[in-house]
């Protein structure tokens, strides 16, 4: 094989090599991505959980004050 065909043949495989890397890049990123998704969603659920609890507890209070100015009436 001649020395020019020989370095077409490891220009290739350099080539594929850089190709894979970036492929593994791209699916790392996409991974890391989707783990921010979950963890957003898994934040957001959290605070519409505690905002549920607050107008929960909001609305007891409010339910006991008007009961006791209805006692006091």
């Amino acid at each position: 094989m001649r020395e020019s065909t020989r370095e077409r043949v490891r220009e290739r495989g350099r080539t594929r090599a850089r190709q894979h890397d970036r492929e593994r890049e791209r699916e790392r990123e996409r991974e890391h991505a989707r783990e921010n998704k979950h963890e957003r969603e898994r934040e957001n659920e959290h605070e519409r959980q505690k905002n549920t609890s607050k107008r929960e507890r909001k609305h007891e209070r409010e339910e006991n004050t008007s009961e006791i100015e209805r006692e006091k009436t």
